[in-house]
């Protein structure tokens, strides 16, 4: 394409393009013209369109995709957890745990009420020492910080962004977890997928991702969001082997299911490492809106967080850190959350073992979701488990490759009773073609979900 264009030095062809673009006249998606093509039209220099082109995309306005070429970025919003607004159906794609699971701050909180003032220590002493602990679990470096975040997200941010630039590539899961991939996508960061199986991250596509030249990686080592999938001691030693020639690369290891997984964990931070962090979110079993994680990191690494952290919150709010400690180091509440895993690990395994009968075969997993691969299109099971009465998650838009993607459906199902589990495991299987609709087979009937 041809596009007019005025400007004569870098940043002229960059404020050209970057009008355009805002105005709307160069649509998402848009390819440019290449640098050749641009420089020949303009009686430039080649390297003049080249550092044009990188203003743009450290703008987050474009992004260069190799061979592909370089386009206008799509700032689409991408798809978030939790419920859908504004519908009738019952809605079984959210990713909340069950809110009776969540234990109650409220004596917690009436013993947190100090207050704190400038200048004060930003990380509770007690609450770091527990983490410190805590934290250290298969880590193999005896020097490590410690530094409070509010979530996982925020934490993610804040990493990526003391150590990288716009338009750097960051390696990750594919399928990936929403909340990654939208803060990867925000920060102006190329994402670069690499391909999840049964054990999780895949070797063979981490090499691929650090020969591209990713600058930060981002893996869950268990209870992966959407598969479920957790990485096996020997998937583990084989990344780290990877990783351990890429000893400066970020390595950002997101244990979000933590104290929920039925899963043991298996680090891909190996000794030579030399930029690493282990992030545990309190979310998933204390609730959304604690807001709190606590991030393990190398020196270096801690000292650009909190670099990150003075300009903007400065702390965590120590009511919910000393909230946080009082509920974590409670017993009774610890007793809560270990029958809350055990809640969610058999609901799962129920489900999956009767769609199983219905003719789906689902793997459990780990963590609060089923991913539930379909023989047909999830985008038509979807409509018709609305006409059903259900909403559900399509697994399209966890995919970052097409090549990775199939037909699937992420689904939250731990909070149905017995009666709506059996009637979305019928629902699903018709949709799916693999039950007629008002015949169920002796497989089906002796798939009865017991909760």
């Amino acid at each position: 394409m041809t596009i007019d264009m005025t400007g004569r030095s870098a940043s002229g062809i960059a404020a050209d393009l970057r009008t355009r673009i805002e105005r709307g006249e160069l649509a998402p998606g848009t390819l440019l013209p290449s640098v050749r093509a641009v420089a020949a039209d303009l009686g430039v220099n080649r390297n003049t369109v080249v550092a044009a082109y990188r203003q743009l995309a450290q703008a987050g306005l474009v992004e260069a995709r190799g061979r592909g070429g370089t386009r206008v970025v799509d700032r689409a919003a991408v798809a978030q957890e939790g419920y859908a607004p504004d519908t009738v159906l019952r809605d079984v794609g959210t990713g909340n745990p069950a809110p009776g699971r969540i234990p109650d701050p409220t004596a917690a909180l009436a013993r947190s009420t100090r207050p704190v003032l400038y200048g004060e220590p930003v990380i509770d002493p007690g609450l770091e020492a527990w983490a410190r602990e805590w934290m250290a679990d298969q880590l193999p470096h005896d020097e490590l910080r410690i530094t409070v975040t509010s979530g996982a997200s925020d934490a993610i941010e804040r990493l990526l962004a003391q150590s990288l630039q716009r338009d750097d590539a960051v390696a990750l899961e594919d399928p990936c977890f929403l909340s990654a991939l939208h803060t990867v996508r925000t920060g102006g960061y190329r994402a670069v997928p690499v391909a999840v199986d049964a054990e999780g991250m895949t070797v063979e596509g981490l090499r691929v991702a650090l020969q591209a030249g990713v600058r930060a990686v981002i893996c869950t080592p268990r209870a992966h969001n959407p598969t479920g999938a957790s990485l096996t001691a020997e998937r583990a030693a084989a990344l780290r082997a990877v990783l351990a020639e890429h000893p400066y690369v970020l390595v950002i290891e997101d244990d979000h299911f933590s104290l929920l997984s039925r899963a043991a964990l298996h680090s891909v931070i190996g000794p030579g490492q030399r930029r690493w962090a282990r992030i545990r979110s309190m979310s998933k079993f204390l609730g959304p809106d604690t807001c709190l994680a606590v991030t393990a990191s190398d020196v270096d690494t801690a000292d650009g967080l909190a670099v990150r952290l003075t300009p903007g919150t400065t702390w965590v709010s120590h009511l919910l850190q000393r909230m946080t400690l009082a509920l974590v180091t409670d017993e009774a509440v610890r007793a809560g959350i270990e029958r809350a895993a055990a809640h969610y690990a058999h609901r799962n395994a129920a489900f999956a073992e009767a769609l199983s009968a219905r003719g789906l075969a689902v793997s459990p997993g780990d963590g609060l979701n089923l991913w539930v691969p379909l023989p047909v299109p999830a985008a038509a099971v979807r409509e018709e488990l609305m006409r059903r009465g259900w909403l559900v998650r399509e697994g399209d838009p966890f995919f970052l490759a097409p090549e990775h993607a199939g037909s699937f459906l992420r689904l939250t199902v731990h909070d149905l009773d017995a009666d709506l589990a059996d009637s979305l495991a019928d629902d699903i299987a018709i949709a799916a073609g693999t039950l007629s609709a008002g015949v169920l087979p002796a497989r089906a009937r002796s798939g009865r979900i017991d909760t």
